[in-house]
């Protein structure tokens, strides 16, 4: 089984190309249910979230690395819990 997985770019996609070893089975029924010529793009799309991260999440990561402005958030988030419980 050959699989082309392409990474995305802004403004051009670049095709690499991947060569797996499945059990026949597997691939047969591959072929079958996914059809000819799109099983590399079901696979990447299986891959996708598990080996690209988000930018959300990526900022998010970075943001939790600020201290200081973690320490004001919770500040923040524990002043408003106070003001709506009293």
């Amino acid at each position: 089984v050959q699989l082309y997985v392409l990474e995305p770019f802004r403004e051009f996609l670049m095709q690499k190309k991947l060569t797996i070893t499945i059990d026949e089975n597997i691939y047969n029924n591959l072929y079958a249910e996914i059809g000819p010529r799109k099983i590399s793009r079901f696979i990447e799309k299986l891959l996708r979230p598990y080996v690209i991260k988000s930018n959300l999440e990526k900022s998010y990561i970075e943001m939790s690395k600020d201290t200081k402005r973690e320490n004001e958030a919770l500040e923040w988030i524990e002043g408003v819990l106070d003001d709506d419980y009293n």
